[in-house]
């Protein structure tokens, strides 16, 4: 987790450049440097604090001198132990940091558990679900600390894990408080809250294919750990190259919450805009024209090579889009709205899913996709014998406890099932015009927009403890974006607005990440959205972590 964090924060170069000269992981073998001093940067578990105490355990000591910092809380026992060692006589610096999170985006953090969907849904009692939520509760309340916030604290009433999560980090922010009595304070702050939701009040968002870049990109394509892998084409020389996705691209941040029909028209403008301020002439931005222009402008290959990156990446999202996915984008939209793009509403529905459920060109994942919509647009879920028909029809026999373990999440799957009586939230209707492929917004976006009005209401999203009282008069912020909050800020930069934090149990969807710059988009920064979950979802992952849910874990993972 530790080295995780590091990464998400700065660059190996970053590091070389604070006279730091190696980095190495704990666990594995390493010579001995007795001329040097180590810093640690170790997550406060037992493995890791044995592998501290196993350097200095010898008479040759593997390092000079120790500088500890724990990523957060380090328990009394383990805390103990170092004391009784022979660390104690060459510590220099001992330190809690607090960080027990991935800053993943500017405004989305993760807590880098993909499997706590399992751990939180599945069927079998894990021994370990108590442990889990605390573990959870104390990295939520880190981030809070890190940001200098001590919101109110509210959950969406209904499943219990909502409020014992709630309560758990209404605790440890408390605890936090106690050492940190700084949290919270400031113009406006007492205005901020952080509200806990889980996966099963929007099942809808994770399914759908979204049009809109990153979501497009990390549904359809093969990214693995935000890195993209393509063949360039060159005059005659194909090269495989590697792309990291992340907010280093300034030509990435502005791009990946785009509708995808506009995205190649802007990096097309931006690059032309690029050749005029170089004086370079171009008359047809295309990938070949690219080439030709490295040739020419070697000088200029960084940005020409990035221009060159996403229009690969969004003619790869739109020739799989051409080739399946028109059809049943328009499909999933007129389910997940209950209406066609005319605003008339859906009357016969089994009538649109048939033809893709009996098309063998379609994948199973993406029958399965549809089938679930079908169910949620049904509201009151389906008969056994009616499903057992689709899932014939769909031939998706191998997968189809995807659909039955969403059940485990809440979701009204079988008419009169478990579940019986238990509806999705009810949607804003928004007027504003969208492309008729993306017609849904994600439950959550409500949500945030509700919550920042004051308009939440407080028997469906009670608070653990009274809020503070609210003063309306609004401050405009004075502060930077939160935004690189892995960059050196000076104590003046924090951000002195109020901030809305969002966890989602069981992982959150790209789109609802963008939500949540939309929002503070147009608070025009007086307000801050955060959203985060243990976990970023695509939807083939999160149907997969569905498929799990009735497995037995494996203990080696």
């Amino acid at each position: 987790m530790s080295m995780r964090i590091l990464s998400s924060c700065c660059k190996m170069s970053d590091i070389l450049a604070e006279g730091v000269t190696i980095v190495e992981d704990i666990n594995k073998r390493r010579e001995p440097i007795s001329s040097l001093e180590a810093i640690y940067l170790i997550s406060p578990v037992e493995k890791s604090v044995r592998a501290l105490i196993n350097d200095f355990k010898d008479t040759a000591f593997t390092y000079k001198a120790a500088h500890i910092f724990f990523t957060d809380t380090c328990p009394d026992g383990l805390f103990a132990e170092i004391g009784r060692s022979r660390v104690a006589k060459v510590v220099k610096t001992l330190k809690e940091i607090n960080v027990a999170f991935l800053p993943y985006e500017s405004q989305v953090f993760s807590l880098d558990d993909p499997t706590s969907l399992y751990s939180f849904y599945s069927l079998k009692p894990t021994v370990e679900k108590d442990k889990m939520i605390e573990n959870l509760a104390e990295q939520i309340a880190t981030l809070c600390d890190t940001l200098k916030e001590y919101p109110a604290i509210r959950y969406r009433k209904g499943p219990e894990e909502n409020a014992r999560l709630a309560d758990e980090v209404y605790q440890r922010l408390n605890a936090h408080k106690a050492d940190n009595p700084s949290m919270g304070e400031g113009a406006d702050k007492a205005r901020s809250q952080l509200l806990i939701v889980d996966r099963g009040f929007d099942p809808i968002s994770p399914i759908l294919h979204e049009l809109t870049f990153q979501a497009m990109a990390y549904d359809l394509l093969d990214i693995k750990q935000d890195i993209y892998n393509y063949q360039s084409t060159g005059i005659g020389n194909a090269q495989d190259r590697e792309v990291l996705l992340d907010e280093d691209d300034e030509l990435w941040i502005q791009l990946r919450h785009m509708h995808i029909a506009d995205v190649t028209k802007k990096v097309t403008e931006l690059l032309r805009i690029f050749c005029e301020s170089k004086r370079m002439c171009t008359d047809n931005a295309n990938i070949k024209d690219l080439s030709q222009m490295l040739k020419k402008m070697p000088q200029y290959q960084k940005e020409l090579s990035n221009y060159s990156t996403h229009l690969h990446l969004a003619e790869a999202c739109m020739k799989k889009f051409k080739a399946s996915l028109d059809k049943l984008c328009e499909v999933e939209q007129d389910l997940a709205m209950g209406a066609n793009a005319e605003g008339e509403t859906l009357k016969n529905a089994m009538k649109s899913i048939v033809p893709v459920l009996l098309n063998n060109e379609i994948e199973a994942y993406d029958k399965i996709r549809i089938i679930l919509l079908f169910i949620f647009h049904k509201k009151k879920g389906i008969g056994e014998e009616d499903l057992t028909k689709l899932i014939q029809h769909a031939n998706i026999q191998a997968d189809s406890n995807i659909i039955t373990n969403l059940q485990n999440l809440g979701c009204n799957i079988i008419a009169e099932g478990r579940n019986a009586g238990k509806t999705l939230p009810e949607r804003k209707e928004r007027t504003e015009s969208t492309y008729q492929l993306s017609r849904w917004t994600p439950i959550i976006k409500d949500v945030m927009e509700n919550a920042i009005e004051d308009k939440l209401d407080r028997k469906q999203w009670p608070f653990i403890s009274d809020p503070a009282p609210i003063n309306t008069t609004q401050t405009a912020v004075s502060s930077a974006r939160f935004g690189h909050w892995h960059k050196n800020k000076s104590p003046t930069e924090y951000r002195s607005g109020p901030r809305l934090i969002i966890f989602v149990i069981g992982g959150v969807s790209h789109s609802e990440m963008r939500s949540a710059y939309e929002v503070t988009r147009a608070t025009d920064g007086k307000w801050e959205v955060l959203i985060g979950s243990s976990h970023i979802l695509t939807p083939t992952s999160f149907l997969n972590d569905l498929k799990s849910l009735d497995q037995v874990p494996n203990p080696d993972c």
